[in-house]
C-alpha cells in the first residue's frame, strides 16, 4: 500500500503578518521618496504630456508587436496616434529575426575561422596551408553573399509592414528638396523588432529607391524608451574643463584579430583636435580601470577596439580592452554628465534575446548613464575601411573650432550613411549597421 503524502503544517500566521507590515514600510518609504525634490512621481506612471515631444522636434514612433495585433503608436506634440500594421505579425518578426540573427552568426563564424587560419597558416607556410586559408576565404565569401542577399530582403521587409506605412502617415513620402532641412524621427521598437535595423528599411536596389527607403526621406534616430528621450533632451550642467575627448584604441586584444583602422580614426581626432582636448589611451594602457577613470573627466569619448555580445546574456556585452571587457553592467555601474561617445565596435547597439523590450545594449546602457548622443553598431563590419571612412566624414562634420558639436551628430551620421549607402546600395552589410541614440 503506497504511503500517503503528508504537508507538514506550517503556522503562517506569523509570515502573513511579517509581509504585511512589510508592504507598509514599503509605502512609508515611498511616500518619503515622493517628499523629495524632483521624485514626485517616483514609481509612478508618468503623465502622457510629459513624455510628448516639444513641437520643434520630429515624432517618435513606437512599433509595437503583440501576438493579437501590431500597430505603430505615432507620438507627436498633439498626442498620439495608433496606426494599425496588419502585414506585421509577432510570428513574421520572430521568424525575419532568426533569419537575420542566423545568417549574421554565420558570417562571424566564417570570418574568425578565416581570421584564425591567416594568423596560424600564413600564405608561405606550404601548399596545404594556403588551401586551407582559400577553403576558409570560399567560406566567408559564401557567407558574406547570402548575408547580402538575407539583408536586401530584410530591409525591403521592413519597409512594406512597418517603416512606408509609418512615414506616408506622416506624410513624409519624398526626398527633400535640395537645402531643405531633413525632418527627423525616433524610433522606439518593441518585441523582436527591437534587434532589427529601421532606419535602414527600404528597396535599396530598385529603381525608385528615393520614394522607398526610410534614408531617403528622414534622419532616423532610436531611444529605448519615452522617459529616456526626455531625459536626454534636459540640458546638461555646466562641467568645468570636461569639453574633452578620450580616444581609446585597441587594435590587438588577446583571443580577437587584428583590427585594422584604429590608428587612422585617432589620428582622424588628432588632426580635428587640439592636444588640450583629445587624451588618447592606446594598447596596454587602455585598461578598464584607466578608462573608467577618465570618463568621469570627458564629455566625448570615442572608441575604436573589438565588441562582443551575448544574446543570452546582454550584461555581459562591452567593450574588449587591454585586460578585459568593459561589459554592460560596468558601466551602468557608474554616472556620467556627456554629450558623445562612437563606439567603432563591434554589436554596441545590439541586445539580447531573453528580454526583447529590455533594449540592454552597451549603446543604451551608455545613453541611460548619461551619454546624451550614442553613435553604435548592429553587427560587426568586416571591411574597416567602410567603417574608418564613416567615422572620418562624422567627425569632419561634427567637429569644428577645435570643438566637438554632439547636436549635429544623428544628421552627420545620416549624411555619412547616406553617401556610402549611394556607394555600395547591394552591400547593405557595410552601412546598416551604423546607429544615433539620444535627441
Amino acid at each position: 500500500m503506497p504511503q500517503q503524502m503528508v504537508q507538514p503544517w506550517h503556522d503562517t500566521t506569523s509570515a502573513t503578518d511579517r509581509r504585511m507590515a512589510l508592504a507598509r514600510e514599503w509605502d512609508r518609504l515611498v511616500d518619503e521618496v515622493r517628499e523629495l525634490p524632483d521624485l514626485a512621481d517616483f514609481l509612478e506612471p508618468p503623465d502622457l504630456d510629459t513624455l510628448l515631444p516639444p513641437p520643434t522636434e520630429g515624432p517618435v514612433v513606437v512599433v509595437n508587436v503583440s501576438q493579437w495585433r501590431c500597430d505603430a503608436f505615432i507620438v507627436r506634440h498633439t498626442g498620439v496616434t495608433a496606426l494599425p500594421l496588419p502585414e506585421l505579425t509577432a510570428q513574421s518578426a520572430a521568424d525575419w529575426t532568426n533569419s537575420y540573427l542566423g545568417t549574421l552568426r554565420d558570417a562571424e563564424r566564417a570570418a574568425g575561422d578565416l581570421d584564425a587560419l591567416r594568423e596560424h597558416r600564413p600564405g608561405d607556410g606550404g601548399m596545404r596551408g594556403r588551401q586551407a586559408v582559400q577553403r576558409a576565404e570560399r567560406t566567408m565569401s559564401t557567407a558574406l553573399r547570402a548575408t547580402e542577399a538575407m539583408l536586401t530582403d530584410l530591409l525591403a521587409w521592413l519597409w512594406d509592414v512597418a517603416a512606408g506605412p509609418v512615414l506616408d502617415e506622416l506624410g513624409l513620402r519624398e526626398t527633400p528638396p535640395s537645402g531643405a532641412p531633413w525632418p527627423r524621427i525616433w524610433w522606439c521598437p518593441t518585441g523582436p523588432m527591437t534587434l532589427l535595423p529601421l532606419h535602414a528599411a527600404g528597396h535599396h536596389t530598385s529603381g525608385d529607391r528615393p520614394g522607398r527607403t526610410v534614408i531617403d526621406r528622414v534622419v532616423s534616430s532610436y531611444t529605448p524608451t519615452l522617459r529616456a528621450l526626455r531625459e536626454a533632451r534636459r540640458p546638461l550642467a555646466p562641467t568645468p574643463g570636461a569639453h574633452r575627448m578620450l580616444a581609446v584604441g585597441v587594435s590587438d586584444a588577446e583571443g580577437q584579430a587584428p583590427l585594422g583602422g584604429v590608428a587612422d580614426e585617432l589620428t582622424t581626432l588628432a588632426e580635428l583636435l587640439p592636444a588640450d582636448r583629445l587624451t588618447e589611451l592606446t594598447g596596454s594602457a587602455a585598461t578598464r580601470d584607466a578608462i573608467r577613470a577618465q570618463l568621469v573627466g570627458h564629455r566625448w569619448a570615442h572608441f575604436s577596439c573589438h565588441g562582443i555580445q551575448d544574446l543570452r546574456d546582454p550584461s555581459r556585452a562591452g567593450l574588449v580592452l587591454a585586460d578585459g571587457t568593459l561589459t554592460v553592467t560596468d558601466i551602468a555601474a557608474g554616472q556620467y554628465h556627456a554629450d558623445f561617445v562612437g563606439l567603432s565596435a563591434c554589436k554596441t547597439a545590439t541586445g539580447g534575446v531573453n528580454l526583447l523590450d529590455e533594449a540592454i545594449s552597451l549603446s543604451a546602457a551608455l545613453h541611460y548613464t548619461g551619454y546624451r548622443h550614442v553613435i553604435g553598431t548592429l553587427w560587426s563590419v568586416y571591411d574597416s575601411d567602410h567603417t574608418t571612412r564613416l567615422f572620418r566624414a562624422l567627425y569632419e562634420e561634427i567637429i569644428s573650432d577645435g570643438r566637438l558639436y554632439p547636436h549635429r551628430s544623428a544628421h552627420a551620421l545620416h549624411r555619412a550613411t547616406r553617401a556610402l549607402r549611394d556607394t555600395a546600395a547591394d552591400q547593405p552589410s557595410v552601412w546598416t549597421p551604423f546607429t544615433h541614440t539620444g535627441p
